[in-house]
């Protein structure tokens, strides 16, 4: 018997939510996660100095009491620049996941139950898309169109898309065939009804380890782009320009990289673990993007 969508999506969320505390490397990935969201809203509470300002007085400090983690070559606080920077990152990052992620779940669950022609062209896109490497892909689009952070939320969104429409269609095409799903299309039930309230919650598993996946992949791709100078713009706070700007400074100065490293790492590790976690608890397989 086909159930409704207040019925169906709340006991996964509350499935997953289960597995989520019920596996210790998941919950290890959610609270690095947490903590990092925590952190990056919080910034200006925790900074200790602003993000931007330049002191020549002040230049390559090492860490001490006043400056926690040391000052960069234009006498900026690391400290205060990597907890800035974490708002940059996340706020982009976690849009284009969405963006990317969302879209991708709904052409992959359309293209598994419509099939015939709209799949085989959706398909065709997809496989063509997927032959460009996604760094490349990205520096494309943001040398034609620019650096502008809704540039790069659009073009993570074309870039990773694509390899959501794949996972998702494969994991809805075991679900179209079931009853409640053909019992819903006999009772003339419209494509938008049967793809909310029986193949998306019957999906939602594989979504949200493919957000988790995804999210680690996109915060490293966007700091790529800063450090090879086509993310941010100086003088503003973000992980992947502040190593860029400090890689000439390691061999005197190796502070000046070491707590963006950190805070990158920490977070993509926490992103990782989460996925990972979700997936043994769900019984999601990664590599093939279908239940294991």
């Amino acid at each position: 018997m086909t159930r409704t969508i207040t019925e169906r999506a709340p006991g996964r969320l509350r499935q997953t939510w289960g597995a989520l505390r019920g596996s210790p490397s998941a919950m290890t990935g959610a609270v690095l996660v947490a903590l990092h969201l925590v952190i990056a809203l919080a910034a200006p509470l925790l900074a200790p100095d602003s993000p931007v300002r330049n002191n020549a007085l002040e230049t390559l400090q090492s860490p001490s009491l006043s400056h926690l983690a040391g000052t960069d070559q234009y006498g900026r606080d690391i400290l205060s620049r990597t907890l800035y920077g974490g708002r940059l990152a996340l706020s982009v990052s976690l849009s284009a996941t969405v963006l990317a992620v969302g879209l991708g779940a709904a052409v992959g669950c359309l293209a598994a139950y419509r099939r015939g022609w709209l799949d085989d062209v959706v398909m065709r896109v997809v496989d063509a898309i997927l032959a460009v490497p996604p760094v490349l892909a990205l520096l494309v689009i943001v040398t034609v169109l620019g650096t502008d952070p809704v540039v790069i939320v659009l073009a993570v969104t074309v870039v990773y898309g694509p390899g959501v429409v794949r996972v998702v269609r494969a994991a809805a095409l075991d679900v179209v065939p079931r009853d409640y799903v053909t019992a819903a299309r006999a009772r003339g039930e419209g494509t938008f009804s049967v793809l909310l309230r029986d193949i998306g919650p019957n999906v939602l598993d594989v979504v949200l380890v493919e957000f988790a996946m995804r999210a680690s992949w996109v915060v490293l791709l966007i700091s790529s782009l800063s450090f090879l100078g086509f993310g941010a713009n100086p003088p503003t706070p973000d992980w992947g320009l502040m190593v860029s700007e400090n890689r000439s400074m390691l061999a005197v100065a190796p502070w000046t990289s070491i707590a963006p490293i950190i805070a990158l790492s920490t977070l993509v590790i926490g992103l990782n673990m989460a996925a990972d976690g979700l997936a043994k608890a769900l019984g999601v397989d990664r590599a093939h993007g279908g239940a294991a």
